[in-house]
């Protein structure tokens, strides 16, 4: 049997999927890309919970979690870099606010603005990231499941 953490991270991952292409890819805990394809990568990783709240009648967790995803594009143009940036944050923010309950596995789910990077490649285009911390809330009855 699946945990509920694990179903609703997996939730999440197959609505971002929805937005792959042959130029973007879209991974979970992949531990370090290689090469980003020219439309760019996502990488969602299962992040972290805090302490959950608890409720005694009938016994339930309550839990925050925080799931990362990092969004990269690669281009020699700054001007290309930010506005392919800009438009993947746009997509993902359209897919959360279109099932803030992921069909009902969560009960709320909020992305976090964005932190942004570039890192100049010595010998190729910059790459341009940002992080992008997603709440995830959810009911369970037990913290391992």
């Amino acid at each position: 049997m699946t945990s509920k953490r694990e179903q609703v991270i997996s939730a999440l991952f197959n609505k971002l999927k929805i937005l792959e292409t042959a130029n973007l890819k879209i991974y979970r805990n992949l531990d370090k890309p290689q090469t980003i394809p020219t439309g760019g990568m996502m990488v969602l990783r299962d992040g972290a919970g805090d302490e959950p709240e608890i409720l005694l009648s009938p016994l339930t967790y309550i839990y925050e979690h925080l799931v990362g995803l990092e969004v990269l594009v690669q281009n020699a143009d700054s001007t290309t870099r930010s506005s392919l940036l800009d438009n993947l944050l746009v997509s993902i923010g359209n897919i959360i606010n279109a099932n803030r309950t992921l069909d009902g596995l969560a009960e709320w789910v909020e992305a976090k603005a964005p932190d942004f990077n570039d890192d100049p490649i010595e010998g190729a285009a910059t790459i341009r990231s940002a992080n992008v911390q997603i709440m995830v809330r959810f009911f369970t009855s037990d913290p391992l499941n």
